[in-house]
């Protein structure tokens, strides 16, 4: 006679699926873990790689085959390029400080700026060179908001040099800013355009900050860094919680 106060068992097989789909889920969960703490690094490592390798990719042709480190060791050194540059660079700034290095650079200057093809696109280069790594606090530092491309719609700018006399004088009586408009997830194209001073909202945010919302489509925004051990911490959780409930299912008994 069978007992009538027995608890009917679960099938073998619906047991075996969701024993399955817990181990699934933890694997999964695993993984996502995993690959947000390794991607970044990945992809920086990876960039940073790229960079030295193109920089001496570039520089070596131009070292004499004797002074190369492979020359004499079994296998190429990275960075040799990058050094190079730095030391060459530091070296020019170093002479151009000085008086001849400085009459040097004049003379060289005004050759460039007399050459009909080469002279717009030297300037053109020496203007946003000086602008980009000016010590000025005025120069494309500045991150706001403006109403763009319809009302009711707001699109991330850079506030850069406010706009010269000559340009000044022919616009609308009102104060104007210069602004740049940059594309997702290109930033290094977009729309450039004078816009008056009182329709912009100023952010208090970094232009790093700024860039990786517009680069990233909206999905990492400002301070979101603060909260990613957070989320790691929740992944964690989640991924002990199937753990601890795998352990507490009973034993399926074919």
């Amino acid at each position: 006679m069978s007992d009538i106060n027995q608890q009917p068992r679960p099938p073998a097989g619906v047991a075996k699926s969701s024993v399955r789909s817990g181990f699934v889920a933890r694997i999964r969960t695993y993984f996502l873990t995993g690959l947000i703490v390794a991607g970044p690094v990945a992809v920086t490592a990876w960039l940073i790689w790229w960079f030295v390798t193109w920089v001496d990719n570039l520089v070596s042709p131009f070292i004499p085959r004797a002074y190369l480190p492979e020359t004499y060791l079994p296998m190429k050194i990275p960075g040799l390029g990058l050094i190079i540059v730095f030391l060459a660079l530091t070296l020019l700034g170093f002479l151009t400080a000085n008086l001849i290095g400085r009459k040097l650079i004049e003379l060289g200057d005004r050759l460039l700026n007399h050459m009909p093809i080469v002279r717009p696109i030297y300037r053109t280069a020496k203007q946003i060179f000086e602008t980009l790594f000016s010590k000025s606090e005025t120069s494309f530092r500045r991150v706001a908001l403006v109403e763009f491309p319809s009302p009711g719609m707001w699109s991330l700018v850079f506030l850069t040099q406010p706009p010269t006399t000559e340009i000044s004088d022919r616009l609308p009586a009102t104060e104007h800013v210069s602004a740049f408009m940059p594309c997702t997830p290109n930033p290094t194209t977009g729309f450039f355009f004078y816009v008056p001073q009182r329709e912009v909202i100023a952010l208090d945010i970094t232009v790093e900050q700024a860039m990786t919302l517009i680069m990233s489509a909206g999905m990492v925004q400002p301070g979101a860094d603060a909260q990613t051990q957070n989320k790691l911490a929740a992944l964690a959780q989640t991924a002990r919680a199937a753990q601890a409930a795998r352990k507490a299912e009973p034993t399926a008994v074919e």
